[in-house]
């Protein structure tokens, strides 16, 4: 097959191929950011010195950062169907579709790391701030708004784009449940044109610019937080 030939197929399934590269930006952004929404009292009880306000979070963090995504996936998309109580409840019209068991897979998956990286955020804000914030008179649900969380928001941040990012390439598992995101896609379109290596080499080269973008949005932020920090000094 000449190059003019291959360019011609990849124009030809263009359309297709940029469907699917939305639905897998889809998923991860709403997974990043629902599981930020989660991770936040997840990882605020983590960062107790309470060991019965740990525990749950911890037991909970422990099963996703411990088992594959692939298999938390089969989990919900064929596990909870096997449960009449889940067939009858309002919840089933959408956990029979492969599309918000995929999402809520993975923003469960993801809010169990987004939480442990608050936790060292937090860990790791220094006691002088905190013990300042208190000299000041702030109560501690003041000091943690104020001080405790924006400080860990800016230490956690690299944190936060790797998780991102991670979660993009980790994303391919779900064609495994018949969804049409870049994976599923491409296998669609082998299928149909036997040409395996040309279109995993294009699938490797959306995620790849994806991944750029993210990478250049998250040192974007992490530099408008450095001077919004510099500004209120």
């Amino acid at each position: 097959m000449t190059w003019a030939e291959r360019w011609e197929l990849v124009v030809r399934f263009g359309p297709q191929l940029w469907d699917g590269t939305l639905v897998t930006l889809q998923l991860v952004g709403i997974a990043v950011l629902a599981g930020l929404f989660i991770a936040i009292p997840l990882g605020l009880a983590r960062a107790s010195k309470h060991w019965y306000i740990q525990a749950l979070p911890y037991s909970y963090i422990f099963f996703f950062r411990g088992t594959p995504l692939l298999l938390q996936l089969f989990l919900v998309y064929y596990g909870l169907s096997q449960f009449e109580v889940v067939r009858d409840s309002f919840l089933w019209p959408f956990l029979r579709e492969p599309y918000w068991c995929a999402l809520l897979t993975m923003t469960l998956h993801t809010a169990a790391y987004i939480a442990e990286i608050l936790r060292g955020a937090i860990q790791s804000v220094p006691p002088g701030e905190v013990e300042a914030a208190r000299a000041l008179g702030m109560s501690r649900s003041q000091a943690l708004r104020y001080i405790i969380l924006p400080r860990a928001i800016r230490i956690g941040l690299p944190a936060y784009g790797n998780e991102v990012i991670l979660m993009l390439k980790a994303s391919a598992v779900v064609y495994t449940v018949t969804l049409m995101d870049v994976m599923g896609v491409v296998r669609t379109i082998n299928s149909r044109t036997y040409q395996y290596e040309q279109f995993f080499m294009v699938a490797g080269l959306i995620y790849l610019v994806v991944t750029i973008v993210f990478t250049q949005l998250f040192k974007l932020v992490e530099r408008w937080l450095k001077v919004e920090a510099s500004r209120r000094r």
